[in-house]
């Protein structure tokens, strides 16, 4: 039965969930680059793809007093310089560490102010958190970060355009070592790179344990020097984003993948 003109119109729960929704919907379908089949073939500069005769060298999660200075010494023995993408809360923390990662000749992004997952909308959050940390980065190394990787590689809408506020660039990775887990050892996570790296590609480690296995970080310190060997022998140059040409080419073919040596015990 048909209601008389003029009634009102019965309220149905659906209806408030609409906006809600819409919302919803809008803060979490940028997230899906995520997804590497995606980035990789839609958006090769998010992915990390730059100048195919060239690797870009990434961490996450520092600066950590307890493990990062190891890799600056590592990085010191091979020659290589990366970028360390920082948690604000951290540098603020450390900032003698952060200052001497800068002056070692490493470049610094911002990673956020915290390590959370977004699972709900936050925008005004989200561009505070991101331009306190990158005002935390140039207070003390006096250099203007130029890229953002969000934690856990989720770039929501509200990180995206916190990103963007802030004069950052969002780059995510083309290879990782899944060095974060408990039975991650330096010969898995070398293999797990080697087989997805191609020149122009983006590796991701970790120099901290923090919001990962206790101790994880050592694999991805005993995996450093053959993986950045393994480039070179490929003829591969490695360094950090700024050195990448990122979003000026895709990832070369797999005749470029870069080799590594063979397996060792952890």
């Amino acid at each position: 039965m048909s209601l008389p003109s003029g009634s009102p119109r019965r309220w149905h729960p659906a209806t408030a969930l609409v906006p809600f929704a819409a919302v919803a919907a809008a803060h979490v379908v940028p997230a899906a680059t995520w997804l590497p089949g995606l980035r990789h073939r839609f958006f090769p500069g998010l992915a990390g793809a730059g100048s195919p005769d060239h690797v870009a060298l990434t961490f996450d999660d520092g600066p950590d007093p307890a493990s990062t200075p190891y890799f600056l010494d590592a990085l010191d023995r091979v020659g290589a310089r990366a970028t360390f993408f920082v948690l604000g809360e951290h540098v603020v923390r450390h900032p003698a560490l952060l200052r001497e990662t800068a002056l070692r000749g490493h470049e610094v992004a911002v990673h956020g102010w915290t390590h959370d997952r977004p699972w709900l909308p936050s925008p005004g959050r989200d561009a505070a958190d991101v331009a306190r940390a990158a005002r935390a980065v140039y207070d003390i190394t006096g250099r203007r970060p130029r890229w953002y990787r969000p934690p856990y590689g989720i770039l929501t809408a509200g990180r995206w355009l916190a990103a963007r506020r802030a004069g950052l660039r969002p780059v995510l990775w083309t290879a990782w070592g899944r060095d974060w887990t408990a039975d991650a050892t330096p010969g898995s996570v070398r293999s797990l790179i080697v087989a997805d790296l191609r020149g122009g590609g983006t590796v991701l480690l970790h120099d901290s344990d923090r919001v990962s296995a206790a101790g994880s970080w050592r694999s991805a310190l005993g995996a450093l020097p053959d993986i950045v060997t393994g480039c070179r022998d490929a003829g591969l140059s490695v360094g950090p984003l700024a050195e990448h040409g990122t979003g000026v080419g895709r990832v070369r073919g797999a005749s470029a993948r870069p080799t590594a040596a063979p397996d060792a015990p952890a």
